[in-house]
């Protein structure tokens, strides 16, 4: 099984990668860690000395090293990776596309714990981080669309993962 997890920042990704990965026994990769291994920096450090368009050249290398490299596995990307340099094709033809769309709502609430750690929306104000995350989905909506597998419920499980997997 190869496997993209895709969604907004605070959808739930990475949570929900680590969790299906083991469940299904695949290898898992989070794409923004193994970028920050490689370079050995974290992302808001990437995205402030070197910048976003180095940023997403690397992250569209690595994803399409550990998609060719590996017969099976799970990879949680960004909540840009869809968006550029042709990623959503790459991803659609060499495995499943998976699209965790919860509410605004819930992701704003989950984004507001970490909101630190991503470069994008550390120093929002809560108004302004709804207005961005809104701003921000809807230019990427024409990418996520286009999504093998999409799940927009706030609450979900393993069970909902296996079901929609299944009629993929």
């Amino acid at each position: 099984m190869k496997l993209f997890l895709l969604g907004f920042m605070g959808a739930g990704k990475s949570y929900w990668g680590r969790q299906l990965a083991a469940h299904w026994n695949l290898p898992y990769y989070d794409l923004d860690d193994v970028i920050t291994e490689r370079e050995g920096m974290s992302v808001a450090d990437i995205f402030a000395s070197k910048g976003e368009d180095h940023f997403r050249r690397r992250e569209s290398e690595i994803l399409r090293e550990l998609a060719l490299s590996n017969n099976a596995f799970l990879i949680s990307c960004g909540g840009g990776t869809p968006c550029f340099s042709d990623t959503m094709d790459f991803m659609n033809s060499h495995g499943i596309t998976i699209w965790l769309n919860p509410s605004i709502p819930v992701m704003v609430e989950r984004l507001q714990r970490k909101q630190s750690k991503r470069p994008l929306i550390q120093d929002l104000a809560t108004e302004d981080l709804v207005a961005f995350t809104e701003k921000k989905l809807t230019e990427r909506l024409p990418f996520y669309e286009q999504s093998q597998v999409i799940i927009s419920d706030d609450e979900i499980s393993l069970e909902t993962f296996e079901k929609m997997i299944r009629h993929a």
